[in-house]
């Protein structure tokens, strides 16, 4: 379990907050297979972006899904501070900082992992944004800027001494981006500088990853990002077998009606025209896991109406069931 503040998780594995990924639909899919910690997709501090739709539907939560992690990015301190309380006084429990993503938009403006750079300045964010709340702050990081610059336990030591409650730690640097091979190096070198519970984050795809990670590194926990794209059943599953449970990845059966579920939580909560474009990512993300090569990806993108795609899942499903029963 994590101790985040006043609050206990029921496991030590977390759902990553990811752009474009962890709304409010997927983190409700996630939960209910048992994912410990779920973090909201990053909302901009920028209040001039606040009454965007994009920044409402980010800032949606379930009540009761607990605690409620928004995630906050921005350069700014006093901008930061004030996105905090923002968030707070709309029902979010714990404030997540973005210090990790290294996405070019967002580094362009000096904000998520571009502020490795800068100690200083990250020093100065994270004691504002902790003075500024009276709920749990928790950071989420890369190893470092690049390669020959991995100041991860420095950015860390940083955190515990502005009063983090947690760390989460991507075993790349912000040069690396996603591409290479994760290093868990600096996430054991980070677990052995503060005392405050870390995250490993990064290529965990399995429990088998996991246990290895954790062995490696000593981190309190695992954060699942991109290997739960198009698995929502991912984290929990993990977090099962780590517990000792021997379960198997959920039946045809489960993952239809997961699948099922999720479009149409996706069609009410964007509506008839975003609703099945967002879909169309999370099937396809599906469809990749069972068989990169079909031709059932490119069809479901061209289908526009939330009936057609639900009607078209039962045919993906069909196919997938006759392929299980010839294996």
């Amino acid at each position: 379990m994590l101790r985040i503040g006043p609050y206990l998780t029921p496991n030590a594995v977390a759902l990553a907050p990811m752009a474009g990924v962890t709304d409010l639909p997927f983190r409700q899919l996630c939960a209910r297979f048992g994912a410990g910690l779920l973090v909201g997709e990053m909302v901009h501090a920028d209040p001039r972006l606040r009454d965007s739709r994009k920044s409402r539907q980010r800032r949606r939560h379930d009540l009761e899904l607990e605690p409620r992690s928004v995630q906050i990015v921005g350069n700014d301190p006093d901008v930061m501070a004030e996105a905090a309380r923002f968030n707070v006084a709309c029902g979010a429990q714990v404030i997540d900082i973005n210090m990790g993503c290294p996405a070019k938009k967002v580094c362009r403006k000096a904000a998520g992992s571009a502020l490795l750079a800068d100690e200083t300045l990250v020093a100065s964010i994270l004691n504002r944004v902790v003075a500024a709340v009276d709920v749990p702050v928790t950071l989420k990081i890369r190893t470092g800027v690049d390669p020959a610059h991995r100041n991860g336990p420095t950015i860390a030591r940083i955190a515990e001494d502005a009063g983090i409650a947690l760390l989460a730690v991507h075993g790349r640097t912000r040069a690396c981006a996603f591409a290479g091979t994760v290093e868990h190096d600096t996430t054991a070198a980070i677990v052995q500088t503060v005392e405050i519970p870390v995250l490993a984050n990064g290529d965990i795809h399995s429990a088998t990853d996991a246990r290895r990670v954790l062995a490696h590194t000593g981190a309190a926990g695992v954060m699942i990002g991109r290997a739960a794209q198009g698995a929502p059943w991912l984290p929990g599953l993990i977090a099962r077998q780590l517990a000792g449970e021997v379960v198997e990845e959920p039946s045809r059966e489960v993952q239809y009606t997961a699948m099922r579920d999720h479009l149409q939580s996706l069609h009410a909560f964007y509506g008839d025209l975003m609703g099945p474009r967002i879909a169309r990512k999370h099937v396809g993300w599906f469809l990749e896991r069972q068989s990169p090569h079909s031709e059932h990806k490119a069809i479901f993108n061209r289908l526009d109406h939330g009936g057609d795609q639900l009607a078209y899942l039962d045919t993906i499903f069909q196919e997938l069931d006759q392929q299980d029963l010839a294996a």
